[in-house]
């Protein structure tokens, strides 16, 4: 019947995306735990040799150079708006 083709179908499954998932992590890994970058442009291959610069190790991913972005989470936003309306009504 039909269900017969489960257990192949789910073994194709596995095999496809097993080799997609260990890339990245594999990736990972060798990058000292931090995602690969890719320079799709010119302008993010700069950006990369300028981290090997100052880096000092010759390596884009011992980026020395700290981003001060905070990211508040939702709830925080949440709070904020709440507080910021009651003190407006």
């Amino acid at each position: 019947m039909w269900y017969e083709i489960l257990p192949g179908l789910g073994i194709m499954t596995a095999c496809l995306i097993i080799p997609g998932v260990a890339t990245a992590y594999i990736h990972r890994f060798t990058n000292g735990g931090k995602e690969k970058r890719i320079a799709r442009v010119p302008w993010q291959w700069y950006l990369m040799e300028r981290d090997k610069r100052v880096s000092g190790t010759k390596q884009y991913f011992d980026s020395k150079v700290r981003i001060s972005v905070s990211n508040p989470s939702a709830k925080n936003i949440e709070k904020k708006l709440m507080f910021i309306s009651c003190i407006f009504s």
